[in-house]
């Protein structure tokens, strides 16, 4: 039966074999997230409460991780929410896992009051979840990204009132 639970230190060396096997064969990738999640865990932007894994059998499948970014508008920044990266590995794609997942860090990252998720993703993937694209809100990626794969999702009603600018994510992605 799968399992999904907080990721715990003792699952760390796991997760980064998951997450390096999932993105080994992906189109748009630098091959390098293993080494992201590992940045990430050890930056001010990590929530422990948002790195998630889905396990099955003592076998870790999937993980998943939210960290925290800003939304820098001209005078305001909003807090919101980094989806990345989102792993399973290979064998267990389109099983279901990843919607699991997706479904639980939402869920979590609702009941502890953030207000938004921001993702670099595929555009036919995201949207069952609600997220729409980010400019549709005048919140933009502080890189070149295609329009219709740069996508929000607003988690609390009104949570992107208002909101704009460009997202700011934790310095962890860029070394």
């Amino acid at each position: 039966m799968l399992t999904i639970r907080e990721e715990e230190i003792k699952d760390y060396n796991e997760v980064e074999k998951v997450v390096e096997e999932s993105f080994k064969n992906a189109e748009f990738s630098d091959k390098d997230e293993h080494n992201l999640v590992r940045r990430l865990r050890n930056s001010n932007e990590f929530i422990k409460e948002l790195s998630l894994i889905a396990e099955e059998e003592n076998k870790i499948l999937g993980h998943v991780l939210l960290t925290k970014a800003l939304i820098k508008g001209e005078s305001t920044s909003y807090e919101t929410l980094a989806l990345a990266p989102l792993a399973v590995l290979p064998e267990y794609q389109k099983s279901g896992i990843g919607k699991n997942l997706m479904n639980k860090a939402i869920e979590r990252a609702r009941e502890l009051g953030y207000k938004s998720i921001v993702i670099l993703g595929h555009e036919n993937y995201y949207p069952k979840f609600g997220f729409e694209k980010a400019s549709k809100y005048g919140v933009k990626a502080p890189f070149e990204v295609p329009d219709e794969a740069y996508m929000i999702l607003e988690l609390l009603p009104g949570g992107l009132n208002g909101v704009s600018g460009i997202v700011e994510y934790s310095k962890a992605f860029f070394e």
